[in-house]
């Protein structure tokens, strides 16, 4: 049976109960208050009368009160705070040893190297030793040598110091120039730095893969089909690679003459350049799958690595060539990673990028109104992309980023323009030129380039940004070479870029600057307002007379 639901007692009470309690509870009271009495104790405490009207000071003794009271307070809040951080700390450590118990040893291992390589790339050092040791291993274990060149700025991504290297190593090694990104710079431009680049080494002309994402599998072939014009145009926007083919059957000839010849059972191709000049997107474009890593962020690849392309050819990536702190800031801006490091700031390579472009070009290609300075420019390109921070204020940090981002990655188009004639250095002779170009088939390489330049689609002469190169930057293949080179020149010339004034290609403005008389200096005082003289024109010329009242017609 089941059992009935019980209604919950009332805790109503009668009256008469009621005030019998509140009696009981004031006699309790009262009795309290009269043994605290006898025993001179007393609970309430004294009401604080405060500071007088009449007392002298009285703001005075206020503040230092109302400070005390505050100082009070913030010392119990930080108490707070230490005692919560050590509790979560403590519940870290816990979980922390409870996770190493039931981790295995492999994992831990792991861990443990993980941790010393982060040290041992922490430190500015140690990073650029490891570095250069493993630029001189790919060097020292390569039969041909490529030096990929942006073609955007091929003058300034050679290194001297790496041709000059390759040349005076032992082996016979052979150098060759690929001219990677042509897709980015106009059409009479690629051909002439290749006419120009050829008389020192042999050049091919290339256009990396830039959407490889499959590790594993290659691209399934498409069924053949009938393609419209307007797709072959824009083909080399998409993961179309431009000459592979030249550079495979370039390789694969050479690599079968010389197999037999040294009895090697492969030929070893070393990929170098600076950061961020596509080397493992060009190995990735010629395997066809994604063997090596990629990332818009420059210096992704910190050591050697093989890869085969072909039966007998066998391409070693290598991390970026670590550039001499003696180099212009421009060049430090494109071919080094100290923005990357920290070492030095966004704002700054910007700065130096814009002191070498025309303004008007700048103001086309990011829509952008007229500017005076860089700091002017990157307000205003935050306020086109609505980069805002907290109370509207431009994000002009991170629009830093992203033009930086523009200039090394493969999307900005820039050039420069080829010049006549190149003077060569002294490393390259005659003789080292013959040598050079000896072994490889010129007129494929010839064939392969032209028709490399057929199917890529250029952009524009007028679209194209001008910029002024600084010449071939210098690099380091060791530690020596970097205690050589004296860093508080580079510190130098920053310090000179700062004082002097900005130009973004304007050379009237210049001009004129240099033709106005130089004024002295104000003496700036900290917190006072100073008041410049502000030049006006009180020439009778500009005086205007056409609504002023002639006294002479009434007052005679």
């Amino acid at each position: 049976m089941k059992r009935p639901k019980l209604r919950k007692a009332s805790k109503r009470l009668s009256c008469s109960k009621r005030f019998k309690i509140q009696k009981k509870v004031r006699e309790h009271n009262r009795k309290l208050k009269k043994e605290a009495k006898k025993k001179g104790l007393s609970k309430r405490s004294k009401k604080d009368p405060g500071v007088p009207s009449s007392a002298p000071f009285k703001e005075e003794v206020l503040r230092e009160a109302e400070e005390r009271r505050l100082q009070i307070l913030e010392e119990k809040e930080k108490i707070k705070q230490a005692k919560k951080e050590e509790r979560a700390k403590k519940r870290k450590n816990e979980k922390e040893a409870a996770s190493k118990e039931t981790e295995p040893k492999a994992k831990k291992a792991r861990k443990e190297e993980g941790k010393s390589s982060d040290k041992r790339d922490a430190s500015g050092k140690s990073s650029e030793r490891f570095l250069c040791a493993e630029l001189n291993k790919v060097i020292d274990a390569s039969d041909v040598v490529i030096e990929v060149l942006d073609a955007r700025d091929p003058l300034g991504c050679r290194c001297p110091q790496l041709e000059e290297a390759v040349l005076q190593r032992e082996g016979n090694k052979k150098l060759l120039l690929v001219l990677n990104k042509i897709d980015l710079v106009p059409k009479a431009n690629v051909e002439k730095w290749i006419n120009c680049l050829q008389e020192d080494f042999p050049v091919v002309a290339f256009k990396a893969s830039t959407q490889i994402r499959d590790k594993t599998v290659k691209e399934k072939k498409k069924r053949r089909r009938i393609v419209p014009s307007n797709e072959i145009l824009d083909s080399s926007k998409r993961a179309v690679c431009f000459g592979k083919t030249c550079l495979t059957e370039l390789l694969a000839s050479y690599a079968s003459a010389n197999i037999n010849t040294d009895n090697q059972p492969f030929l070893r191709v070393g990929v170098v350049g600076f950061p961020n000049v596509g080397k493992s997107s060009l190995i990735n474009s010629m395997k066809e799958v994604l063997a090596c890593k990629v990332d818009v962020k420059r210096g992704s690849t910190r050591s050697m690595q093989e890869v085969h392309i072909l039966k007998n050819v066998k391409l070693i990536d290598s991390p970026g060539i670590v550039a001499s702190a003696s180099n212009p800031a421009v060049s430090m801006a494109l071919r080094s990673l100290q923005v990357e490091e920290g070492r030095e700031s966004v704002l700054e390579a910007v700065r130096s990028l814009l002191k070498q472009c025309d303004k008007t070009q700048i103001m086309l290609q990011y829509n952008v109104p007229d500017f005076r300075n860089s700091l002017e420019f990157l307000t205003l390109f935050a306020k086109r992309r609505n980069d805002l921070q907290k109370g509207g204020v431009p994000n002009t940090e991170k629009a830093a980023v992203l033009f930086l981002a523009d200039w090394t990655g493969a999307k900005l188009s820039y050039h420069i323009k080829a010049p006549e004639t190149i003077s060569r250095p002294a490393y390259l002779s005659d003789a080292v030129v013959t040598e050079m170009q000896k072994g490889w088939d010129l007129n494929k390489l010839k064939t392969g380039n032209e028709d490399t330049l057929k199917g890529v689609k250029f952009p524009n002469q007028a679209s194209s940004i001008g910029f002024i190169s600084k010449g071939p930057t210098a690099g380091l293949l060791n530690v020596s070479g970097a205690s050589e080179d004296k860093p508080g020149t580079a510190a130098s010339e920053s310090e000179a870029v700062k004082d002097e004034p900005e130009q973004t290609g304007n050379e009237e403005n210049t001009t004129e600057e240099l033709e106005m008389p130089q004024k002295k200096s104000l003496k700036v005082k900290p917190g006072k307002v100073q008041f410049h003289p502000v030049p006006m024109d009180i020439s009778l010329s500009t005086v205007v007379t056409d609504d002023a009242y002639d006294f002479n017609t009434d007052f005679k």
